[in-house]
């Protein structure tokens, strides 16, 4: 088996825990420095496009739909989310780490069909959390692609997005019948209780990291705001 060789690396914002892009034949994959495993790779994005389209199709008829996602990775769930929304969407991608899209503009935007060249997108380069921090209502979706889901695993200031203040956050950033979608490596049923606290209707699924139902078992949130 082709060794993986190391393409680059760089810092995540804020407290220096370092991202690292590794190659192998037609695969990359993203690493945390000092943690074993994958945090995210071009093989399998089941769990991704899945979030993307759950969501999606509960605002794809409003006529002019705005999306929020919080994470890029490798453009997966973006491009699951434009393939699941008409001409008139707007998307908003957040991605704190600027090198993570200058790897999407160059060496992994095949992958996903490079979903930043698309006009309906527009790419915040920081951190969602000041996103949602605006409270004004300003989507129909939020979809929370960071980091391993509720429980922080890259950057520690991640904990936020899923605390009873973040979440409220969230809430008021979305427009009525409005959806908050979430992605996590494994169930968290302390999470899915703090969802209904603020206020949401709270759907769990359960899916595989890849399409063809292979993989780990990744697990998704849709939490609807209401009228």
């Amino acid at each position: 088996m082709n060794p993986w060789k190391l393409l680059d690396s760089a810092q995540i914002p804020g407290d220096g825990t370092e991202l690292r892009l590794y190659a192998r034949g037609t695969e990359h994959s993203i690493t945390i420095a000092g943690s074993s495993g994958e945090l995210m790779g071009s093989r399998m994005h089941g769990s991704e496009d899945a979030l993307a389209q759950l969501a999606c199709a509960r605002i794809a008829q409003r006529p002019v739909p705005r999306i929020l996602i919080g994470g890029l990775g490798l453009g997966f769930t973006l491009a699951a989310a434009l393939r699941h929304l008409g001409d008139s969407a707007e998307v908003v991608v957040a991605e704190l780490v600027p090198a993570v899209v200058q790897w999407n503009h160059t060496l992994l935007g095949h992958h996903a069909g490079h979903p930043l060249r698309d006009p309906r997108v527009t790419v915040h380069v920081g951190d969602v959390a000041l996103l949602l921090r605006e409270a004004a209502p300003a989507y129909d979706a939020i979809l929370l692609d960071v980091d391993n889901g509720p429980e922080g695993l890259t950057r520690h200031d991640n904990n936020w997005l899923y605390s009873v203040t973040g979440l409220e956050a969230a809430f008021a950033a979305l427009h009525p019948d409005g959806v908050l979608a979430i992605w996590s490596a494994g169930p968290d049923a302390a999470f899915g209780e703090r969802l209904r606290q603020i206020g949401f209707e709270v759907e769990e699924r359960r899916v595989r990291a890849h399409a063809t139902r292979k993989g780990a078992l990744h697990t998704l949130w849709l939490a609807g705001r209401g009228p």
